[in-house]
């Protein structure tokens, strides 16, 4: 993404900024799979792994955390980009255990299906020391709840910006969204390319669980959608950030670490971000080690490397998100972190955020969010 341009020259592109139009394409390789195990396989002989082959989003590590690793270990890092965790998995599953990738990052949301589906490899956590720094709020979720495969390596939520000097009404819920984007944003509007992160909008503003997967309240959201939401709406965009710094928008649904990257890069004062009521996604992306993984011992290495609190911390600054380890807060404020509440979410909100799952509804949400990217086409 910064192939022959300096880093300046270049918008940065957030991991979000790639999950633009997520779909139900490659969740066949889930059901595909059946029951298969692929092994991990050591260096050959007992000699040094020379190699660590990482698939994971788009510019989603400081890449002097990369350079530091390779001159520490002494291997050559090659880092891989996907676009979504559909492609990911698509990928994976067609491989069987080949596809060359030693450490994957797939979104928590995913792990259950790809643990069953084999296509993860246990961890060796007397060779993850740094486990040991991890917060208790990211262990044991409910796709590992034991903690066997998967660590976390980041942390977001979805919330949404509006302009004060043409919103001017205080704004805190998903139910105020709806309002404004009906009323003074008409026409202004901008929510996220991700069927979930629509459609949640509708079941948060009525109470309704966002992983629901009852037709009869699917159908209630399609018909709102639809009808009344989508003439509204002006943009699609996953990452909205390059909107907000051309104040395209008058309203605009965000991941936090992304509306603070576009708050930063702009000149504007009026824009203010909104955890929303009554509740929104809670996702986690994570470290992981491919089935079939070439490079055990490097791929253990990387994720303990990645766990450090001060290699760690500088990831915080580079993506705008924290990555679950005890401190981090209270390292940014020290340090003077800027937009420090947008990278971390004050105690009372993650306590009400509710993780996004991929249910047997998936198709059903890809299906809404294109009938109301085609009336607001219109």
């Amino acid at each position: 993404m910064r192939v022959l341009a300096p880093r300046a020259a270049v918008p940065r592109l957030s991991r979000r900024a790639l999950l633009g139009g997520a779909s139900v394409v490659g969740l066949g390789a889930l059901t595909g799979c059946g029951d298969r195990t692929y092994a991990p396989t050591a260096a050959a002989d007992g000699r040094k792994e020379s190699r660590l082959n990482v698939y994971s989003w788009g510019d989603y590590d400081d890449p002097a955390n990369v350079r530091r690793f390779q001159d520490r270990e002494g291997v050559t890092v090659q880092m891989d980009a996907f676009a979504s965790n559909e492609e990911m998995i698509a990928k994976l599953g067609t491989a069987r255990g080949t596809s060359g990738y030693d450490i994957v990052v797939p979104t928590g949301s995913y792990v259950q299906q790809m643990i069953a589906n084999g296509m993860l490899a246990k961890l060796d956590h007397d060779k993850i020391p740094n486990l040991a720094h991890l917060e208790d709020s990211v262990r044991g979720r409910s796709w590992d709840p034991h903690d066997e495969y998967v660590v976390a390596k980041t942390i977001g939520t979805t919330g949404y910006v509006y302009d004060t000097r043409r919103i001017t009404r205080p704004m805190t819920s998903w139910a105020d969204f709806i309002a404004a984007a009906q009323a003074e944003a008409r026409g202004a509007t901008s929510v996220l390319d991700d069927p979930w992160e629509v459609c949640a909008i509708h079941l948060a503003a009525n109470g309704q669980d966002l992983n629901t997967t009852d037709p009869d309240i699917l159908a209630a959201a399609r018909e709102f959608l639809v009808n009344d939401l989508a003439p509204c709406i002006r943009n699609f965009s996953s990452d909205p950030s390059q909107n907000i710094v051309q104040r395209d928008f008058a309203l605009m649904q965000a991941y936090n670490g992304d509306a603070r990257l576009g708050i930063e890069e702009g000149d504007y004062e009026h824009w203010e971000f909104v955890y929303p009521a009554p509740t929104a996604n809670l996702w986690m992306d994570t470290w992981a080690i491919a089935a079939g993984c070439q490079h055990p011992d490097n791929a253990h290495a990387w994720i303990d490397f990645m766990l450090d609190p001060a290699v760690a911390y500088r990831d915080v600054e580079y993506i705008g998100y924290p990555t679950g380890l005890r401190g981090q807060r209270e390292l940014a404020e020290s340090r003077d972190l800027s937009h420090a509440g947008l990278v971390f979410p004050p105690d009372d909100v993650m306590a009400r955020l509710t993780p996004g799952l991929v249910t047997e509804s998936q198709s059903t949400l890809v299906d809404i969010l294109n009938e109301v990217k085609a009336v607001a086409g219109a």
